[in-house]
């Protein structure tokens, strides 16, 4: 008998796993969701791709999907009784749950459209959440400063063929595929495990000869195959949507890269600790594999900022240990 999303959190909370909070609010993510993906199907039908005419806290121009995705996330959770606050990808600053609502005990950190470079060529993009207790007092940016370690629950959307929920409450990874008929996230993959070896990877190789010398090694040894120090071929994929590289990385393996480079040497990488980083490397560690900066496990740093940016090496162990050792 097929298990829906809500089934499978009513056991959790009866488990003692999760908190009818926590409950509330991942139902309510689940339910906006819905609401995103009839955004993205209906595409230019429902006037929302094309640039928006603003830029968000990182100077990137913003798409009108962008603006829209983040406004379907807010209301989506505001109401819940489970939030302190909420931090986005869009937002220059943190949101404290409104006075008309209920203050709760969580906090969200999410990026509403990750990938939103592929949503005008009907490729994959999706959705990332973050979910950590809330500090006592008044929430303001310092209150979501904490490291990746302490989340509570963590997952992603992915808007492709099939509209595929991810979820950890930390115990395991579970996927849940959307029924367009009924409107419910059904269980497809359960206690997904990610194998230790693989032969497979992901990275931006443009961007090559502004990487670092230690992933500049790395790749070269990658690409040489079975004639080179790793003594086998290596498939390369890029998808230029993490949503949809991890997932790939969950369901069969593989290591997904985006490394820091030299073009501005002030930012320690591309991709936002809080919003993608953090969240991604808990359902990877969750999954059996790892998550690193290139130095040390993603889920151990200590956050200095809302947008944080940093270097991201994460997927299989054996592939992930190896590039982190070439760092050292």
């Amino acid at each position: 008998m097929a298990i829906n999303l809500q089934q499978f959190l009513a056991k959790q909370l009866s488990d003692g796993v999760i908190d009818q909070q926590l409950c509330d609010l991942l139902n309510a993510v689940a339910d906006l969701s819905k609401e995103i993906n009839d955004k993205v199907t209906h595409g230019a039908l429902a006037g929302v791709l094309g640039f928006a005419g603003t830029d968000n806290v990182q100077g990137e121009h913003q798409k009108k999907l962008d603006v829209i995705t983040n406004e379907i996330f807010v209301e989506g959770v505001e109401w819940t009784g489970a939030l302190a606050g909420m931090a986005s990808e869009e937002m220059d600053h943190c949101l404290p749950t409104p006075a008309a609502y209920k203050r709760g005990k969580y906090l969200i950190m999410f990026d509403p459209l990750d990938g939103s470079s592929n949503i005008d060529i009907n490729a994959p993009i999706g959705t990332i959440f973050s979910i950590t207790k809330a500090p006592e007092g008044k929430i303001a940016d310092e209150s979501f400063l904490t490291p990746g370690r302490k989340q509570i629950a963590a997952g992603y959307v992915m808007y492709s063929p099939q509209t595929i929920l991810t979820l950890t409450v930390g115990n395991g990874v579970f996927m849940f595929t959307l029924n367009l008929g009924t409107g419910e996230y059904i269980l497809t993959k359960e206690n997904i495990r990610i194998p230790v070896q693989t032969q497979e990877f992901a990275i931006n190789m443009s961007n090559m000869r502004h990487w670092e010398a230690p992933v500049q090694k790395y790749v070269q040894e990658l690409l040489a195959g079975d004639t080179g120090p790793l003594g086998k071929n290596f498939n390369m994929r890029w998808v230029a949507a993490m949503v949809a590289e991890v997932h790939r990385v969950l369901c069969r393996g593989g290591i997904f890269m985006y490394p820091r480079d030299n073009r501005d040497p002030s930012k320690p990488g591309k991709l936002r600790l809080m919003y993608e980083a953090n969240p991604m490397s808990f359902l990877i560690e969750q999954a059996g594999g790892k998550a690193t900066n290139g130095y040390q496990n993603i889920l151990d740093l200590q956050p200095e900022k809302l947008h944080q940016r940093v270097a991201v090496f994460l997927g299989s162990a054996e592939e992930v240990e190896r590039v982190t050792s070439y760092h050292e």
